[in-house]
């Protein structure tokens, strides 16, 4: 459980409501989420639960209905400082090099490329596009453009890395591999992290803390601690302990209905 006094992310009662002709459709109810600077927490639950809802509304995209957040200190009235988000497609510019989409970050901030520039050939190489920085994002594979959408959320260093589901559509190798890059980049620079998934495997693997949730309105339903060593070889996902950690968050999906045992 996260200290309330060192908490980077504080979510207190948090609900979000769409207004409809047919009715008010509520999102989120009552969400209640504290996160530790420097933490990695992760967000597992079924289609239409609100995970992405959540996210937006803390990276200051979407409003937030009822309830309050805070990021940093600061209430939330808009995108928070030393912020970067990656989404689950990789949204680059067609019609810009690689390199040219990753110094985006710059231009939305105001920042001089110039100096900039340096460091995004450095995370191009870091996550394997050494040599593709003047490609185009019609040039490369699916996995090389979300590598490329993940060099541009961590170009200015930010502090709060959102990441809604930016794995999902990749192959299981390519999964592995950027999910082990993740973790390095992390325990390298201490960010406090906030990952949406619908692999429970990968939750667990990736996390400190995973947080399920359930739809009908979207709420959270358990948090669990992830008491494994780390660095983590992805061999531990074979190990006995990572096996009761993935059994007890299906189980009780199962208690829930969401899955089937």
């Amino acid at each position: 459980m996260a200290d309330t006094a060192s908490s980077y992310v504080q979510i207190d009662g948090v609900g979000k409501v769409y207004p409809s002709p047919r009715g008010d459709v509520v999102a989120l109810q009552d969400i209640n989420l504290d996160i530790a600077s420097g933490e990695f927490v992760s967000i597992v639950g079924p289609s239409g639960c609100g995970k992405s809802t959540l996210l937006k509304c803390l990276a200051g995209l979407e409003p937030i209905s009822s309830g309050s957040a805070v990021v940093a200190g600061k209430h939330l009235a808009g995108p928070p400082d030393s912020l970067g988000m990656v989404f689950q497609r990789d949204v680059l510019l067609d019609w810009r090099t690689i390199l040219d989409n990753v110094l985006l970050q710059a231009e939305f901030l105001r920042l001089r490329r110039s100096d900039l520039k340096g460091r995004a050939a450095q995370l191009l190489q870091r996550f394997g596009l050494g040599g593709y920085e003047e490609r185009y994002p019609w040039e490369l594979s699916g996995g090389m453009r979300q590598r490329a959408s993940i060099c541009r959320a961590l170009l200015c260093d930010p502090e709060l890395l959102l990441m809604d589901e930016p794995f999902g559509a990749l192959d299981a190798m390519t999964r592995d591999d950027l999910n082990l890059e993740l973790t390095r980049i992390w325990q390298g620079s201490a960010k406090t992290v906030l990952f949406i998934t619908h692999s429970i495997t990968e939750a667990v693997y990736l996390s400190d803390r995973v947080v399920m949730m359930s739809r009908g309105p979207g709420r959270i339903v358990d948090v669990i601690d992830i008491d494994l060593p780390r660095p983590r070889p992805l061999a531990i996902r074979e190990s006995a302990e990572f096996g009761a950690y993935t059994q007890r968050i299906r189980h009780h999906f199962a208690e829930l209905g969401i899955l089937k045992e």
